[in-house]
């Protein structure tokens, strides 16, 4: 049995997925999120059992993202170094942001919950790199700016 903060966690991890798959694809949001829901979340590939998701956090990060995506990308330039825009750097930080910032911007969800998570969706995709330490120094930018109130 999964627990309620496994199920977040899975959630914030596909919810970045699926934002660099619209990235990458013509899909909408709607074709992206149901084959998520449908083939993703609980599903079995080669043996290995995907986590299960919340699907209301999934879509509301999903529809948050989307919906201030342009708030959310300045929001993220601010914080980048001015040597790399937010077009420069890879599509899957891209996408992890947008998921984060949808976070920031319109849930309850504590700062510092947020930036953990994420900063942990940035250990799964880039197990070996300086990725999570850059994400953890972006989203903490991204945070003050966002919820000042909670700092």
């Amino acid at each position: 049995m999964t627990d309620k903060r496994q199920m977040k966690s899975a959630a914030r991890l596909y919810a970045v997925q699926a934002l660099f798959q619209m990235e990458h694809s013509a899909q909408t949001i709607d074709a992206v999120r149901q084959e998520f829901e449908d083939h993703r979340f609980g599903a079995t590939y080669d043996g290995d059992e995907m986590a299960e998701g919340n699907v209301n956090l999934f879509r509301d990060l999903l529809e948050n993202a989307v919906g201030a995506q342009v708030l959310i990308d300045q929001m993220t330039d601010r914080a980048l170094v001015a040597k790399w825009p937010l077009k420069r750097i890879d599509p899957t930080l891209r996408a992890l942001f947008r998921a984060a910032g949808a976070e920031l911007l319109r849930m309850e969800t504590p700062p510092k919950v947020v930036i953990n998570e994420y900063v942990d969706v940035a250990k799964a995709f880039f197990p070996d790199g300086r990725e999570p330490k850059f994400v953890n120094a972006v989203l903490d930018h991204m945070a003050r700016e966002a919820r000042p109130e909670a700092f």
